[in-house]
């Protein structure tokens, strides 16, 4: 039997996109692929973007900003001496972009300027380091990138 360059053509494009097929399939149904949003609930969060901008200027209006720095223990955060860490009320947030189980949240606790991030916490690399807090009904935020 002879094939002609049209059924050959008809052919090829017939294999190529079934081998597109394939690949599509494969890659949505592996679950070792993992296809997650950066943040969950990204749209509710997007709707609250404007309380971000506000507490991220009124960070900015403080006399010093937050310093880290790696300490034996840990990731070490200063915040500016004008802040007593026993009167604020937040969190920090890290944020791992390789590993979404990596993830962990800490209450902000401690006396003084200074807060520790445990070493055990924390794997080489880089993480998203999202400090909120509220000092006298003001909301502060500060967002950093580290590599640990």
């Amino acid at each position: 039997m002879k094939i002609n360059w049209g059924t050959g053509l008809v052919i090829g494009m017939v294999l190529f996109i079934g081998f597109i097929v394939f690949l599509v399939v494969k890659m949505t149904t592996n679950d070792k692929l993992n296809h997650d949003l950066v943040t969950e609930e990204y749209y509710k969060r997007e709707l609250a973007y404007q309380d971000e901008i506000d507490a991220e200027k009124n960070s900015l209006s403080l006399s010093e900003k937050i310093t880290g720095k790696r300490v034996e223990a840990g990731w070490q955060l200063t915040f500016p001496n004008e802040i007593d860490l026993s009167e604020v009320e937040g969190t920090v947030f890290l944020y791992r972009p390789s590993n979404k189980k990596l993830d962990f949240e800490l209450p902000i606790q401690g006396s003084g300027s200074n807060l520790l991030i445990p070493d055990k916490n924390l794997l080489d690399g880089r993480w998203n380091i999202t400090i909120a807090w509220s000092l006298d009904k003001n909301k502060y935020l500060y967002k950093n990138e580290i590599v640990y």
